[in-house]
């Protein structure tokens, strides 16, 4: 997050941690990077410049309310035993977001987040796992690349930029709409 400038298209951010940890991890974010990071609340319109974490007790989706996009948080049954879950959050941007969204599935242990990610990757998302050589735990990303899920493979010292890169080919940067 540190790597993307503050008019970055509206990023969403689930990560498997706890409750205890996701506020305070979300402040010290706010203050290493250029764009404003909260921790996510229901109904928040996801803006530029801005990045939502997903408490570490909730669901995180992304769903279209008019023109514009929010974040709701729900509190269901862990998926992949994980609450939140990357399943959910990407199934929401594929469902609600399609062509409009980048996803990127950094390293992690587990098969979560891959059948999301290829969801969003159907819907005509364009789609990112971190490289196994820089990831902790290639779990995650390599189930990722294993289903067909990945147009591309970057290391993580290269996805900020990789993602900037992606983002202005694609003119999300005069979208509104993009996640």
């Amino acid at each position: 997050l540190m790597g993307f400038p503050p008019d970055t298209p509206g990023i969403v951010v689930t990560q498997h941690i706890p409750k205890a940890f996701s506020g305070p991890f979300a402040k010290r974010m706010d203050q290493c990077c250029q764009m404003t990071v909260y921790e996510a609340q229901d109904g928040q319109q996801i803006l530029p410049g801005h990045v939502y974490i997903a408490p570490g007790d909730r669901h995180l989706l992304v769903m279209r309310d008019g023109a514009r996009y929010v974040c709701r948080l729900d509190d269901g049954t862990p998926v992949n035993r994980h609450k939140p879950p990357g399943d959910v959050l990407f199934r929401s941007v594929a469902q609600n977001v399609g062509r409009n969204a980048i996803g990127v599935l950094l390293t992690g242990m587990g098969k979560d987040g891959a059948r999301g990610l290829k969801e969003m990757r159907d819907a005509g998302s364009s789609t990112i796992a971190q490289d196994e050589a820089t990831s902790v735990v290639w779990g995650m990303p390599g189930e990722a690349v294993s289903i067909g899920a990945v147009d591309d493979i970057v290391p993580i010292d290269e996805m900020a930029a990789h993602v900037r890169a992606l983002a202005e080919r694609m003119d999300f940067t005069k979208q509104a709409d993009a996640v």
